[in-house]
């Protein structure tokens, strides 16, 4: 068993007006770290550069103008108008992707993944199948598990292309991260079976 580590309180102090800490302790080690803090302190105050706000809570507001861009764009997915969903999707991506970076990297990821899904489909749709293939990989690289729907429209857009052995590994690894599910199990079968009627 490791031996525990007593507390020693130190003689340490801060200077009210500028800052500095300093010690009445003879520690050479003590010394030379509060040296680095102070030189550290008095860098970041002559920054030319502000100083990144202290984080706060998610932008509803911005959350909320991703929702709906991401629903106008499946409302135009189902009047027939793909070339419009496709522009809805891409403006919830660039604000999606436009978050301060002291957000949540969840959310973003999350948001991010459902968007780059949706424009896939509607690019399968007007059978853009290199950029939809793009959009659901982005998808998947996003967010790897719980999103089958890229890996199942990735794994199809490569089939369409008629690059089975890319498909049927895309949707191999697809069904290690999510186990046997229906839509990709059945892609698996169609590619399969394309693949033997070629040789």
């Amino acid at each position: 068993m490791e031996e525990l580590e007593t507390f020693t309180q130190l003689p340490i102090r801060m200077d009210p007006a500028s800052k500095a800490i300093s010690t009445t302790s003879s520690s050479r080690a003590l010394n030379e770290e509060l040296v680095t803090l102070n030189q550290l302190h008095k860098a970041l105050l002559t920054l030319e550069s502000p100083v990144p706000p202290p984080p706060v809570p998610v932008n509803q507001k911005r959350s909320a103008q991703i929702t709906k861009l991401r629903e106008s764009g499946n409302g135009e997915f189902r009047k027939g108008k793909h070339q419009d969903a496709i522009r809805y999707y891409g403006l919830g991506l660039q604000m999606a992707l436009s978050r301060p970076l002291w957000e949540p990297s969840g959310l973003v990821r999350d948001e991010v993944a459902g968007l780059y899904a949706n424009r896939a489909q509607a690019h399968m749709a007007l059978q853009n199948w290199v950029e939809g293939a793009v959009d659901a990989e982005a998808s998947v690289e996003a967010k790897k598990a719980g999103n089958a729907k890229a890996w199942w429209r990735k794994g199809k857009c490569l089939m369409e292309m008629g690059r089975m052995e890319e498909a049927k590994d895309w949707v191999g690894r697809g069904l290690e991260m999510e186990g046997n599910e229906a839509d990709l199990v059945g892609l698996l079968k169609e590619i399969t079976e394309k693949m033997k009627k070629k040789a």
